[in-house]
């Protein structure tokens, strides 16, 4: 049997026990057959296996060269290393399906585990909805983004994946995160849509959902940053986020799962806004299919994105179902929900985390509206429309920087209600120490011959009212601990982590916003730029470096040519080294694809792009960009991420009586 017809059988096999598994699932919620729901689960393990089997064909058949596989055949080649042929996986559309399918078969044995024996309220309808999504996604696989289609004229060899690429490692790990993002976005959706066609929601069960949806929110944070350091490190024109609709893409269900995670713990804490979160979660999840669309239809021209294909008509008829399904079960289910309690006071935590909602809804209107908007103004009127940094910055600025206020402000009050004065004692040192910090950012502007400018200096005050906030809020426990029980730090702190890690974990995540805040604001307020085209012995001089162009040498990869500059760098009198901008020139691409030279301090960026390089080292056109505190953005990423897998790490399991576990 070949290759090919294993994996499309392996794939028609999934089609089924998904399809089988969602009947199945959806009949035991209604008849609560325990057979049925024994079954729905052994058809939900079913097919994830049939997906990782299909997965692991494919990788064996991009390693051994295979080119009787169509999707081998499309983007294999021999020259290609190892590590970026089995990458390659998700380079172009009919392995990025698989790939996904893959990650939701991870997602659906993971959820279908956790639901063992517990839940049995939720758990059919969680079960039949997951897969009925699953169902989709085998059916693209079996049919218009087949990757296991046969090759009537077997070549030798194929063109290797798209150079563009095979430049960074990043994309190694850029893909998957954003994968694991998108993907894990359906089980949070498919448990919210349990509890509305069961009929209730306690509050155990939107803290289980909450989790769910912590998994690919880290992951996703994670992914959208590693694709800005890839286009910062690769693309060669000095910054990390552009507004590309592709970027847009992924930051829309970024913007309303943050929203979410407020809300629903919101809902958690003081019963409210069920309804809103409920809406929350089901927009999420309709934006990673719009996502989705965006960047395998063709219809959006993007360094991210896709050739044209037949896919994207079948997204959206997808789109059009998932919105069909949401609405129609908020519009006859919702009144199943218990009403929330009254908001009490504007000065508590509870109105700062529903105005904080209200931003990240108006930026995600913001943001839609931007990317959307020239695309239909082209399908109507047939006209051009670009919509480029300056329109979303001008909004983006001023919500963003509300938003980071609000996250300070926040946490600092209590629930319920506070007086005047408790939110004048909570807020006092925050807010004169974010007045002092920025005065002083002010003062070493001027210092340094900088003018000092309203956006950066108000994402300082921002970014250190947050943080003073966060860190106070993780010390509070830890010195109450060490006070009651006469401990240590280190024993203070690990005892605070473990009894609060929900607060730890988000007040961590926290940090991590206010580092990439305070990066975006200096970084975006005061970029140096300097262009010149340098012949060999040249110098330019942008801020204090001193650039020397000494030549170029040439180096040969296996699958690439690469021609590196040779700058030499100084500040001063202190000679710093040799920097490399590369182009790049690959067997079947005609143009070259630069490679940026990056070298990175505390205080930021020194970034060397090559336009041209001759390849007798005669001249080098050469871009210069002094990126300050660009390097915190990452720093603030990976602080997100660690925040984020700390709050949904699960606790312990304490042994429980069955009406505890149903509870659960």
């Amino acid at each position: 049997m070949s290759l090919a017809l294993f994996g499309r059988l392996l794939i028609l096999a999934a089609l089924a026990f998904a399809c089988a598994g969602a009947v199945l699932g959806f009949h035991a919620g209604r008849s609560r057959s325990a057979l049925a729901l024994k079954l729905a689960r052994r058809f939900a393990y079913a097919f994830a296996g049939a997906l990782i089997l299909a997965t692991l064909v494919m990788e064996y058949a991009l390693l051994t060269h295979d080119f009787s596989v169509s999707y081998v055949a499309q983007v294999g080649s021999r020259a290609t290393p190892i590590h970026i042929t089995i990458v390659s996986l998700w380079s172009s559309l009919e392995g990025s399906i698989l790939f996904w399918g893959l990650v939701l078969a991870v997602f659906v044995a993971a959820l279908t585990r956790s639901l063992r024996d517990k839940n049995l309220a939720f758990a059919p309808d969680t079960i039949g909805v997951v897969l009925a999504i699953g169902s989709f996604f085998a059916f693209l696989l079996a049919g218009p983004a087949n990757p296991f289609g046969d090759v009537p004229n077997v070549p030798l060899d194929g063109p290797g994946p798209n150079p563009l690429l095979q430049n960074h490692p990043l994309m190694i790990v850029h893909p998957p995160l954003l994968y694991l993002g998108y993907v894990g976005m359906a089980i949070p959706f498919a448990m919210g849509a349990a509890a509305l066609i069961h009929g209730g929601m306690s509050s155990a069960w939107m803290s289980s959902i909450r989790r769910w949806m912590l998994i690919p929110w880290t992951f996703l944070t994670g992914g959208i940053v590693m694709g800005g350091w890839w286009a910062y490190e690769v693309l060669g024109w000095g910054g990390y986020w552009a507004w590309d609709p592709v970027e847009n893409a992924s930051f829309l269900p970024w913007l309303t799962a943050t929203a979410f995670l407020h809300a629903a713990m919101l809902q958690e804490r003081r019963g409210q806004l069920k309804a809103w979160t409920l809406v929350l979660l089901f927009v999420t999840f309709a934006l990673t299919i719009l996502g989705t669309f965006m960047t395998r239809s063709g219809v959006f021209n993007s360094v991210h994105s896709f050739t044209q294909s037949a896919i994207g008509p079948t997204f959206l008829v997808f789109l059009a179902v998932v919105l069909i399904f949401s609405v129609f079960l908020l519009a006859f289910r919702v009144n199943t929900l218990e009403p929330g309690r009254p908001l009490r006071s504007w000065r508590s935590r509870d109105f700062a985390f529903i105005f904080n909602n209200l931003l990240l809804v108006l930026f995600t209107f913001t943001v839609l509206v931007g990317t959307c908007f020239p695309l239909l103004v082209e399908a109507i009127r047939g006209a051009k429309l670009s919509v480029g940094e300056p329109f979303f910055n001008q909004f983006a600025l001023p919500i963003g920087t509300a938003i980071v206020f609000l996250m300070g402000i926040g946490p600092a009050l209590p629930w319920g209600r506070a007086s005047a004065d408790d939110a004048k004692t909570a807020l006092l040192w925050p807010v004169v120490l974010s007045v002092v910090v920025t005065s002083g950012a002010a003062g070493l502007l001027m210092a340094q011959g900088h003018e000092p400018k309203l956006w950066p200096l108000l994402c300082v005050a921002a970014s250190t009212l947050a943080l003073v906030v966060a860190l106070r809020d993780m010390w509070t426990p830890i010195r109450a601990l060490r006070k009651r029980h006469d401990s240590g730090l280190g024993t203070a702190a690990i005892k605070a982590l473990k009894r609060g890690r929900r607060r730890y974990g988000g007040q961590i995540v926290h940090i991590g916003v206010a580092l990439v805040t305070l990066s975006i604001g200096i970084s975006g307020g005061y970029r140096e730029i300097g262009e010149k085209l340098l012949k060999r012995g040249e110098s330019m001089k942008v801020g204090d470096y001193t650039l020397t162009f000494a030549g170029s040498k040439n180096v040969s990869d296996p699958h690439r040519q690469r021609i590196l500059g040779i700058v030499r760098v100084a500040s001063g009198d202190r000679q710093m080294g040799e920097m490399y901008p590369a182009m790049n020139h690959y067997p079947r691409q005609m143009n070259p694809i630069g490679t940026p030279a990056v070298r990175s301090t505390l205080t930021g960026d020194l970034y060397l792009s090559a336009m041209q390089i001759d390849p007798a080292g005669s001249f080098i056109g050469l871009r210069v960009y002094l990126n300050p505190a660009v390097p915190w953005l990452w720093v603030g990423m990976f602080v997100m991420m660690v925040g984020g897998t700390i709050s949904a790490w699960p606790g312990r399991r304490r042994k429980r009586g069955p009406a505890a576990a149903e509870a659960a």
